[in-house]
């Protein structure tokens, strides 16, 4: 069976360049990249009931057109691509995103049902996609259902139960560089003007989840040990439950 290969690292460790020269490289092979309508992975994406769905057909007929392409149904469910719609109405973004199941928008018991019943139903080859098995549901479990760490890793030893006969490899970019890694791209990611763009993000992702809330999280230190804290979480997923279907790589030396 064609391998499906899962890209995976905490954030300054390559990801998005190795993905797109895997890519260049490997033509053949269907790429996912967040945000986009992907057969596993939700991340940027509208879960909604047809209810739902048409009553956000009503509220935006503007731009229906736009948001019926980046619309798919699975199983009476309506997952829509929504970062990829142009809207000049911020209201539109916000309202989708609350249709998300990251973040804990949504009951444990959902979040995990529909994420294991997406990787059962999985049955492609030749696929590449970053970030679709680790990062937004590692998040979730740590920063919103504040779940303990064995309890992840039971999470995670059934959901490569299921994916682990679907050809499932993991390229993990590692580095223990994490606070030189976010130092950079907490720089790097600045508009034209140098205003930073992606750490305020992250800073107020971090400081609004239940677990940031509970731990008076507040500045760049907190993000620094969040990461470190993540990494070795998934090191030990990768160690205990993945084993050689994952190769770890060094994160500056992938080239």
């Amino acid at each position: 069976m064609g391998k499906n290969i899962f890209i995976e690292g905490v954030p300054g460790t390559g990801k998005s360049t190795l993905l797109n020269r895997l890519a260049q490289e490997n033509p053949e092979y269907r790429v996912y990249r967040e945000g986009d309508l992907s057969p596993v992975e939700l991340a940027w994406c509208s879960y909604m009931t047809k209810g739902e769905y048409e009553t956000v057909l009503r509220r935006y007929p503007d731009f229906e057109n736009e948001i019926r392409q980046k619309t798919a149904v699975e199983e009476e469910r309506y997952i829509v691509a929504y970062t990829q719609i142009l809207a000049e109405e911020r209201a539109f973004y916000q309202e989708m995103e609350r249709y998300e199941i990251y973040n804990g928008r949504v009951g444990f018991r959902t979040f995990h049902d529909v994420i294991m019943n997406r990787y059962r139903r999985f049955n492609d080859e030749n696929c590449l996609f970053e970030c679709s098995f680790l990062q937004n549901s590692i998040e979730s479990m740590m920063l919103f259902y504040q779940m303990k760490e064995d309890e992840i890793l039971s999470f995670y030893e059934e959901a490569y139960g299921i994916l682990k006969e679907k050809g499932f490899r993991l390229v993990y970019l590692d580095s223990e560089r994490v606070r030189e890694n976010l130092l950079h791209i907490k720089k790097e990611r600045s508009d034209e003007q140098g205003n930073e763009m992606w750490y305020p993000l992250m800073l107020n992702y971090l400081k609004e989840s239940t677990y940031g809330k509970a731990h008076g999280y507040s500045g760049l230190e907190d993000v620094i040990l969040h990461f470190e804290k993540r990494r070795k979480l998934e090191k030990r997923i990768l160690r205990e439950i993945v084993g050689e279907d994952a190769l770890i790589l060094e994160a500056k030396n992938f080239c």
